[in-house]
């Protein structure tokens, strides 16, 4: 039986306050939102949508002290510079709001306190690296050293980006904390824990047994996750900026940053709605659902649910639609690299036109799998597609409308066969169009209502109005009429797609209040109404524009990523024998899983030619496992063995880190037999 609910609560990811948004921002996250959110809105539903820039964590402190100034004002800036974004390109949001407000803060603290009353967190001693110079516990990512296992003098606390492989803090040779220059000592450290391995049996029935109708790569990543077993998860860490854990042996302590940003939909929820805040969480007829990126599904299938559970009285998601990443130019996005789409400068070139580029990254929304955002594609749908057709029909309805008929609307006449087929037609996007919206597979919605406005060109180029207009003026009456009504219908669907463009067709046809009830009705505009002057909606893009804007990526990139780059010095050189005592070999993957209680590693069972071994590698963060199942591997196969995460790994994958410290494995070229020698 469906569940029936009376409103909607939609949040989407909350932005990290540390740089601008690009396109793959958009494109995963904020614009999926915002299309559902007009759609439930021109439907009448009660709906709202929920933002804001996540403040805390730290990157945001390491930003602040590279650059002199307060982590306070790394936020400031770029919350506001983000806010503006959104706004420019139309994402509706309710409120837009951020971590570190006051609201925020007591919200979070409260949740924490919450949840610590019900005796719903682990405490936990441990050991951890302590700055006594800057008299601060450090992060991981504060601790360089030399990586034990490639000898990379600048490993970092979490992992070697030479090598890929998984670090503790305390796996680094000589460390050193990058604050102070200092060698850090151990101390003692408390922090609280969520265990999420108690909430795993109810989990694994919500999500597996009750929510198979989520987006494969959602559901995939959270059966991984939950096949793999949970573990407790700190909620809290040493550092002094975020939002401080509420109790009295807590000093110098915050809430981690993935327990208090989540709850940043709940304190921005209650900033814009104080008295009436718990209808849209508390009660069971509110259906919530998350936008986010496949970076985020652990986050909110998972840990965020099982917070609310935790706290009793909360509902939990119905839905999280889950976008995969966008790629530009066939690479990966990357903000260190400056290879990226940034909306503020997009609309320094193109002003005025948002709705190109919503219109290409739905019609190209990685929705189950990453896709490649190129500026020939870009420039072929605005043309083909925007240009040639939505735009040229309904410039060519009106101006025949204002050539024949003085812009007013003419009567409707004797319908022919021709003309009830057409209308049977765009009656039937209605159905086809409310489904996939539904269903969050905005793509193809946006392919249905690109078709309403293919009929409507395919309708006046059959019916020549222009070729009747001096033997049978109740003709081309008839025709105008209904390219009218299509015109009319057009504004209504893609409102949610395209709203800078529909308010404009929603003033040339002198048309307000359009519902989405509408959509499919041949009655919309009476004969004799009004039509007010109008103009081309889109323009052609020529080819020097998209020259300039593919020469940028590189020109660019080439300019800010040098200073940005982190080489490591060349090793000594060594004697050609030694190189030789190396044994490099292909394998073909056979097995390939996540390493519990490791993010970053995947384990490997390869088929090297004589038998089978088992590799771990420090990969995970940029394959998924599934995919390199029957893969070609190249691999040193005479490492002495070493114990990662208590198994036992017998070789090391060869792999290649790009300028963004993103690894790749080095794979044949062509399928050669597992075991063939390298070199």
């Amino acid at each position: 039986m469906t569940k029936k609910f009376n409103r909607t609560l939609v949040t989407s990811a909350l932005p990290y306050a540390n740089g601008p948004v690009h396109i793959g921002h958009l494109a995963g996250v904020y614009i999926p939102a915002d299309i559902y959110v007009r759609y439930l809105r021109l439907k009448g539903r009660e709906v709202i949508h929920i933002g804001g820039s996540d403040e805390h964590g730290v990157p945001i402190t390491i930003r602040a002290k590279k650059e002199g100034v307060t982590p306070q004002d790394i936020v400031d800036k770029y919350h506001a510079i983000i806010k503006k974004s959104f706004e420019d390109f139309g994402i509706s949001f309710d409120i837009y709001s951020r971590t570190s407000s006051e609201i925020h803060r007591k919200t979070a603290s409260g949740f924490f306190q919450e949840l610590y009353n019900k005796g719903g967190f682990e405490e936990k001693t441990s050991e951890q690296y302590f700055d006594e110079e800057a008299q601060m516990f450090l992060a991981d990512r504060y601790i360089t050293g030399e990586c034990p296992h490639c000898g990379n003098p600048d490993a970092y606390g979490d992992q070697c980006e030479s090598c890929g492989t998984s670090l503790s803090p305390i796996d680094l040779k000589n460390p050193r904390s990058t604050i102070s220059g200092s060698t850090p000592v151990m101390r003692e450290t408390k922090h609280w824990y969520l265990p999420l391995d108690k909430h795993e049996t109810w989990l694994r029935q919500w999500i597996l047994e009750d929510h198979k109708e989520w987006k494969s790569n959602v559901y995939g990543q959270c059966k991984s996750w939950l096949d793999m077993g949970l573990q407790p998860r700190a909620v809290s860490r040493d550092l002094d900026w975020g939002v401080p854990v509420p109790l009295p042996d807590a000093k110098g302590k915050v809430l981690y940053v993935w327990f208090d940003a989540p709850i940043g939909y709940i304190s921005n929820t209650i900033e814009l709605l104080p008295d009436s805040w718990e209808k849209w969480w508390k009660s069971e007829d509110t259906k919530l659902v998350h936008f986010i990126g496949k970076d985020n599904i652990v986050f909110h299938c998972i840990v965020f649910p099982a917070i609310l559970k935790a706290e009793g009285s909360f509902i939990l998601p119905e839905n999280v639609p889950a976008n995969e990443f966008l790629n530009l130019e066939g690479d990966k996005i990357s903000t260190s690299r400056n290879w990226a789409v940034w909306l503020h400068e997009y609309l320094e070139d193109f002003p005025g036109q948002q709705d190109v580029l919503r219109y290409v990254l739905t019609a190209n929304a990685p929705e189950t799998k990453d896709n490649d955002f190129t500026w020939k594609d870009f420039q072929a749908r605005n043309n083909n597609e925007l240009v040639a057709i939505l735009g040229n029909f309904i410039n060519r309805a009106l101006v025949l409308t204002r050539k024949y008929f003085d812009s007013k609307i003419p009567q409707i006449h004797e319908l022919t066969d021709y003309d009830k087929e057409t209308l049977k037609e765009f009656v039937n996007v209605k159905e086809a169009v409310e489904s996939y919206l539904d269903t969050f597979r905005f793509r193809d919605a946006l392919k249905e209502a690109m078709n309403l406005a293919r009929i409507g060109n395919k309708y006046l180029a059959d019916t020549e109005p222009w070729k009747v207009v001096g033997t049978d003026m109740e003709r081309v009456e008839t025709i105008i009429n209904i390219s009218l009504q299509i015109t009319a219908n057009l504004a209504i669907v893609f409102e949610p797609f395209l709203p800078f463009s529909v308010k404009k067709i929603r003033r040339f046809i002198n048309m307000d209040g359009l519902a989405w009830d509408q959509l499919g009705r041949i009655d919309l505009l009476p004969a004799g109404h009004q039509l007010n002057p109008s103009e081309l909606l889109f323009a052609k893009i020529e080819d020097e524009t998209i020259e300039k804007q593919i020469q940028k990526l590189p020109d660019r990139k080439k300019d800010e990523q040098a200073p940005e780059i982190k080489t490591t010095p060349q090793k000594a050189n060594v004697a050609y024998g030694d190189f030789e005592r190396l044994d490099l070999r292909t394998g073909k993957v056979l097995e390939c899983i996540k390493v519990p209680k490791a993010d970053k590693l995947l384990q490997f069972l390869i088929d090297d030619g004589m038998d089978k071994r088992t590799i771990i590698s420090g990969i995970a963060a940029w394959y998924k496992p599934e995919d390199l199942v029957g893969k070609q591997v190249c691999f040193i196969a005479n490492l002495e063995p070493l114990k990662l995460k208590g198994v036992e790994s017998q070789g090391m994958l060869l792999s290649v880190e790009d300028s963004d410290g993103a690894l790749s494995l080095i794979q044949p070229s062509k399928d050669v037999a597992p075991g063939s020698r390298i070199g």
